[in-house]
């Protein structure tokens, strides 16, 4: 399998996956400092989907840590099939909780009248801005797995 940017192993491997993980959490972070996101189910989504999202990068930020500090190759096409799947339906996922909630934010607080919440609908664009930024990287990570399994 060949080695360029973005496969596991490498520091931007390492990069694209400590960003998912910051983004993610930022996400999360802006969210839940609302005191009624529990009330719209799309934000629950939205939590639930970047915990996840969370989870798997930080998980994959830690083992490209490893593999650099180790100067391991991470190129196993077993390990690089779970990446890819993995990666897919994170991607799928964090796309899928970020539209919807984009949908209801706009949809509430702008289709229906100006909001009422005043700094929460700041914080829930917020958020949302985050997940969005969050599946661009998952995104790219997801193709560049793709791509060095494709070439494998």
């Amino acid at each position: 399998m060949k080695d360029f940017a973005g496969t596991p192993g490498t520091v931007t491997g390492l990069v694209l996956r400590v960003s998912q993980c910051l983004f993610a959490a930022a996400s999360i972070a802006s969210m839940a400092t609302t005191n009624n996101f529990f009330n719209i189910t799309a934000f629950c989504y939205l939590i639930a989907s970047m915990g996840l999202q969370v989870l798997w990068s930080f998980g994959l930020a830690f083992l490209d840590a490893y593999a650099l500090a180790k100067k391991k190759v991470l190129h196993n096409h077993v390990l690089v099939s779970l990446f890819v799947v993995g990666d897919w339906v994170t991607a799928t996922l964090s796309l899928a909780a970020a539209s919807a909630s984009a949908g209801i934010t706009m949809l509430y607080f702008s289709d229906l009248g100006s909001c009422q919440l005043g700094v929460e609908c700041q914080k829930y664009q917020i958020s949302i801005v985050f997940a969005f930024l969050s599946w661009i990287t998952i995104a790219i990570s997801s193709l560049i797995m793709f791509w060095l399994l494709a070439a494998g």
